[in-house]
């Protein structure tokens, strides 16, 4: 159940990152947010990152949490990234 709680954590975060990239913003949205919106986005992504990171760590330690946590992080990395990527091919 921690798996899980953290890559929903990881997704979320990297969505946020996601959003606050330009080009993206350009895509999804058709325009460019507003700095302090880009600003907080970059901030909730980074703080979701390093939420996740302790709550695995918190549960399984740091040896055995930096392993899942690097998995779940890329795992959901690679989620955001084919989602984005879906989005681009059904808008075209």
């Amino acid at each position: 159940m921690i798996h899980l709680w953290t890559l929903l954590i990881s997704v979320a975060a990297f969505a946020a990152l996601a959003f606050a990239m330009d080009r993206h913003q350009e895509d999804l949205f058709g325009r460019a947010l507003s700095a302090r919106v880009t600003r907080l986005l970059r901030i909730l992504g980074w703080t979701g990152l390093l939420l996740a990171l302790w709550v695995i760590v918190g549960r399984q330690g740091w040896g055995l949490g930096l392993v899942s946590y690097s998995g779940c992080t890329s795992l959901a990395a690679g989620l955001v990234f084919l989602a984005l990527v879906v989005h681009d091919r059904r808008r075209a």
